[in-house]
């Protein structure tokens, strides 16, 4: 009996346990005492005492566990997370540099058509103002022409500017030659008139025609 109580001692020194201080029961005169019935009843308490140790024990390894597996799990959902908004942001910048790379590549497209147009604009200009150089070098052959042609009226008109010699006329020889230089001076006026609509009509051609080149030289830019 003694052995098996020192054996519950032990038992309960290797696992730790805290034993209360036991106070020993009072036993009445004159009644007989069942240590035996003490003994299995006190093993029993002990023994009801440490399966609730252990029970106690196994349920909070339970919960410990229980939450080790929460919190793996919740680290697993973070990393999981995490993986999806670096995917998301990786895509997001992805289609961010495609679509810097096509506006790139769109303004480059456009500054090209625009510097092709300008390119082509400077050509139809600069053929149009050959072929208005081409016409103004025409224009002044022509007004040259005139002018040579003026020159020449100019010296015929000189030429008919001649002298009077009336000084040995008598009187009805002056007033022929004033009938005379009254028709000449007639006739004088008549072709300067006739010279200066002319000359009204050509330039008015000449600038007319002007306008309507550089017209089509504004036109075609």
């Amino acid at each position: 009996m003694f052995h098996l109580v020192q054996v519950s001692f032990v038992f309960y020194s290797n696992f730790r346990l805290f034993t209360p201080n036991l106070v020993p029961p009072k036993i009445p005169d004159g009644e007989r005492v069942d240590f035996d019935d003490i003994h299995r009843k006190r093993m029993e308490k002990d023994l009801n005492e440490l399966q609730a140790l252990i029970e106690a024990h196994f349920e909070n390894r339970k919960k410990e566990e229980e939450e080790l597996i929460f919190l793996k799990d919740r680290i697993e959902q973070r990393r999981a997370e995490r993986a999806e908004q670096q995917r998301i942001r990786s895509e997001r910048e992805k289609e961010r540099q495609a679509r810097l790379a096509e506006e790139r590549a769109r303004k480059e497209e456009e500054e090209t058509r625009k510097r092709a147009e300008e390119d082509e604009r400077k050509k139809k200009a600069f053929s149009n103002m050959l072929h208005f150089g081409g016409y103004l070098q025409k224009t002044e052959k022509k007004s040259g022409k005139k002018q040579t042609e003026r020159e020449k009226k100019k010296k015929i008109l000189t030429e008919r500017r001649k002298p009077l010699n009336i000084d040995h006329l008598n009187e009805d020889k002056l007033r022929e030659k004033a009938k005379e230089l009254w028709q000449s001076i007639h006739d004088l006026e008549a072709e300067k008139f006739d010279l200066q609509e002319k000359f009204k009509r050509q330039k008015y051609e000449v600038s007319l025609n002007i306008d309507i080149n550089f017209s089509t030289a504004l036109d075609s830019e």
